[in-house]
């Protein structure tokens, strides 16, 4: 007689838009590093209780949200010298696969659409943390990410030379996003 194993468990955590961003950093001139945010993150984590592989993340990001603390500059992020926010309005990240590094270090590699163009990229994740009940009755989790990317690989190319050699903006893109998730 054939044995029936038991399901596996999943859990379906939400991203809390309201305790989530991710942060960005970039070299202006060379010099010095322009960071800023983009909120407004909605998704899902489908957590395999079991094995840590078989778990997702899906997200997207409301491009409308970056704010780097200079209108003019946000502006010009948004314009179509950038990310053109007018006929690419959201950034998507959709995962692949999961990694279990040890501890609560995870290798998250996905796919991540910026400016209509989807390229591989791998996130390092520390977390989740273990689960905590708010005073509202929500049980909620946490993580970070952090990877890094070229931004001419999706398509943003635009840049000027300085008059004493180099360029305006940096071609690597660091990225860190805090998340905080309900379950439900």
């Amino acid at each position: 007689m054939a044995s029936v194993s038991a399901p596996a468990s999943l859990i379906t955590w939400k991203i809390d838009p309201a305790h989530t961003a991710a942060e960005f950093k970039v070299k202006h001139m060379m010099i010095a590093n322009v960071k800023g945010t983009i909120k407004g993150i909605t998704g899902d984590l489908t957590e395999h209780t079991t094995d840590a592989s078989l778990s997702s993340i899906e997200a997207t990001l409301d491009v409308s949200t970056l704010n780097t603390g200079e209108p003019q500059r946000d502006g010009h992020l948004k314009s179509a010298d950038f990310l053109d926010l007018e006929k690419y309005p959201i950034i998507t990240f959709k995962s692949t696969q999961v990694e279990r590094k040890g501890g609560e270090e995870y290798a998250v590699t996905g796919d991540l659409t910026i400016h209509g163009v989807t390229r591989p990229v791998t996130l390092s994740v520390e977390g989740p943390t273990p689960p905590q009940k708010d005073p509202w009755g929500n049980v909620r989790i946490g993580l970070e990410a952090t990877t890094k990317i070229d931004r001419k690989d999706f398509g943003l190319t635009w840049n000027t030379a300085l008059e004493t050699g180099g360029i305006l903006v940096g071609d690597t893109v660091h990225i860190t996003i805090g998340a905080e998730f309900i379950k439900g």
